[in-house]
């Protein structure tokens, strides 16, 4: 009897420890931090960069743009993710929200719903399913992100369904969301948004993807709807070199019930060559139009109308720590960059510096 005893204790405790060992296993924590240096040749007395600039917006100071730990809970049919970031980023795209989601980075779970299909749904905090760059400068061609992706959600929140096929070449999901880069809905806003994204790779080499928004980010009592379209390629057109092309356009009523509206567009397309291992060069050119300043408010007579160029060196010290370099000069088509002495200018040139380590 004792023996019987004894083997069922030992039964029970190999199979908590092996439990215990299953959960580790699911369970990760990771975390990320990039601290920066920017140098903006106008020298603004606020040490602020542009206000449509929100990701190394600070001037002429060593700062943390993103840092953020993060859990990752990943079985078979479950997925959590919890993470909380401080820095830059986050107190220029968090500024709306209240309280303590001012931190919150991410916040999900999602569920699989099918036994034979790659089929989810999940909700909370997610990141935007619009665009190819994000907040995470390390996974980006270049330093600081585009003005196409940072004046498009970063971050939204609500619930999506997606699917994968089986083969991988197809990604389909459709959302409801809150709002336009919102965790918090805006007070006195009713209705809701929705989002759909359709990622197809025809083969490892090339990846195509289409992103929309549709809903209304203001109060009911003045709704103007808003329409949004995201459209981009990445083409890996050969060992060391690399080509992302991207497009955004987009339409807002004019006024509630206005069948008129305010459309504004950004073309962009970035170049990467990598010539080892550890070195890597790319080149950005882009533009972005917003007349009736929908997005980017100037009160100019022509409104912002702005191209932009950049180019940025990366070297990997070592596999989880890279250190950046661009330059970058925008240039407007109206006299919207303030300098120091409250001069406006056509021209704005920057050049920063960043080392970001995951881990």
């Amino acid at each position: 009897m004792k023996k019987t005893i004894l083997l069922a204790f030992s039964m029970l405790g190999l199979s908590t420890m092996l439990f215990a060992q299953e959960e580790n296993k699911a369970l990760k924590i990771t975390g990320y931090a990039e601290l920066y240096y920017q140098f903006d040749a106008n020298n603004p007395k606020n040490n602020s960069r542009p206000g449509f600039v929100y990701s190394h917006n600070r001037n002429n100071e060593v700062n943390l743009n993103l840092g953020f730990i993060k859990a990752n809970y990943e079985t078979e049919k479950l997925r959590a993710n919890l993470a909380f970031g401080t820095g830059t980023y986050m107190n220029a795209n968090y500024a709306a929200e209240p309280d303590v989601l001012k931190n919150i980075y991410e916040a999900n779970v999602g569920v699989k719903i099918s036994k034979s299909k790659n089929l989810w749904i999940a909700a909370g905090i997610l990141p935007s399913h619009i665009g190819f760059e994000s907040a995470v400068s390390k996974d980006c061609w270049t330093l600081t992100r585009s003005i196409l992706a940072e004046n498009s959600p970063y971050y939204e929140s609500g619930a999506k369904i997606s699917y994968t096929s089986d083969n991988g070449k197809w990604f389909v999901s459709g959302l409801v969301l809150n709002g336009w880069q919102r965790i918090q809905r805006v007070d006195g806003n009713s209705t809701v948004a929705f989002g759909h994204q359709l990622t197809f790779k025809p083969m490892e080499k090339i990846t195509l993807n289409s992103s929309s928004f549709i809903g209304n980010d203001k109060p009911d009592s003045i709704k103007q709807m808003r329409y949004f379209h995201n459209l981009y390629g990445i083409f890996q057109l050969s060992d060391k070199l690399a080509l992302t092309t991207g497009f955004d356009i987009a339409a807002e009523q004019k006024m509630k019930g206005s069948e008129q509206y305010n459309v504004w567009y950004s073309p962009v397309i970035i170049a990467k060559y990598k010539v080892t291992e550890k070195l890597s060069f790319a080149a950005r050119g882009e533009y972005y139009s917003d007349k009736k300043g929908v997005i980017i408010a100037t009160e100019t007579d022509n409104g912002f109308q702005t191209f932009g160029y950049s180019l940025n060196a990366d070297y990997w010290i070592l596999p989880n720590l890279v250190w950046r370099t661009e330059i970058k000069n925008l240039n407007s088509k109206d006299q919207i960059f303030l300098n120091r002495n409250d001069v406006f200018q056509n021209n704005n040139f920057s050049a920063v510096t960043s080392l970001a380590i995951s881990f």
